[in-house]
């Protein structure tokens, strides 16, 4: 009786190294390249992992790749399983293993000057032979074409080739100084909101003002706000807010000093569940230098100690 040389088990993690190549190269050619094989055994592989599965993970066109949904889950979940193999292979072989050389990374503005800053000295304390070039900026850009090791972002990442991994989850908080309380009076529910000077902050994916949500438990309530004031900078939009221009919806790590001070006033604690993501994005995962793991190592340490 013949047998196959390659048991259930090996075809499936087989499956999700090819899966995981085509997501990260964005498309089945450059997956192909990336581990030596042909592009119709990208398309087997992938058929199989499909099949295996019950769902469809790839869009395909002549033109173009994108996940599904079910696609993108899956992605996100073998992410951080497979960077984790690639570190200890790293680790057992001992190579990338020394920490030095160039790391630029480009920072969201926020998180650089209120939650990393404090913390630079320590992290090229522990690494001197790292030279840290941080760019803040509101939009992500392309990282490969700028030359960009590893970007932190708000928000759900991009779909594209880019590695995710989340870093946390803050609360989102609607807040107005008790200046502004005091002329204008407090909003007592949700629909007060719409006769409010409401700050608008701008989306920089969309050029739009974010719109506004409330979030308890599974129920989530839209509400439209307006103001006059459309901000992109986080530190002007925080500055106006606290001078008693207008009410604002917040990150809670901005903000949690003004909230324990009372210079700002939570307006709405009964809607506590509204969260927003800060995720690092890379281009590629494989071969990553001991430098960009080390960023992620203290990057993770902070974040885990920051208040939420």
């Amino acid at each position: 009786m013949m047998t196959s040389s390659h048991s259930p088990d090996d075809r499936l993690l087989s499956g999700i190294t090819v899966f995981n190549a085509v997501v990260e190269g964005g498309s089945f050619i450059r997956a192909a390249k990336s581990l030596n094989i042909t592009q119709p055994a990208v398309s087997r592989a992938i058929a199989r992992l499909e099949a295996r599965i019950g769902v469809r993970l790839l869009d395909r066109t002549t033109r173009s790749l994108t996940l599904t949904a079910d696609g993108r889950r899956l992605y996100e979940e073998i992410s951080p399983l497979l960077f984790s193999l690639g570190d200890a292979v790293a680790l057992a072989s001992g190579s990338s293993s020394i920490v030095r050389g160039r790391l630029r990374v480009n920072m969201d503005p926020l998180f650089s000057s209120v939650v990393l800053a404090p913390h630079l000295g320590a992290f090229v304390d522990r690494y001197p032979e790292v030279s840290l070039e941080l760019l803040t900026r509101p939009e992500l850009g392309d990282l490969v074409s700028e030359g960009f090791d590893l970007a932190i972002r708000f928000g759900n990442p991009p779909s594209s080739s880019l590695v995710a991994r989340k870093l946390l989850e803050t609360h989102v908080v609607t807040v107005a100084a008790p200046s502004y309380l005091a002329k204008h009076g407090r909003p007592e529910k949700l629909a007060d909101l719409t006769r409010h000077h409401c700050l608008q902050f701008r989306d920089p994916r969309t050029n739009q003002p974010y719109e506004w949500e409330f979030h308890r438990g599974r129920k989530i309530v839209p509400v439209k706000t307006s103001g006059r004031l459309l901000l992109s900078d986080p530190h002007t939009f925080l500055g106006a807010c606290m001078a008693g221009a207008g009410i604002a919806q917040v990150l809670a790590l901005s903000v949690h000093t003004q909230l324990e001070q009372g210079d700002l006033i939570d307006l709405f604690p009964d809607w506590p569940d509204e969260r927003f993501p800060l995720y690092a994005l890379y281009p590629s995962r494989h071969l990553s230098p001991a430098r960009l793991r080390a960023f992620l190592d203290f990057l993770f340490e902070l974040t885990r100690s920051s208040p939420l």
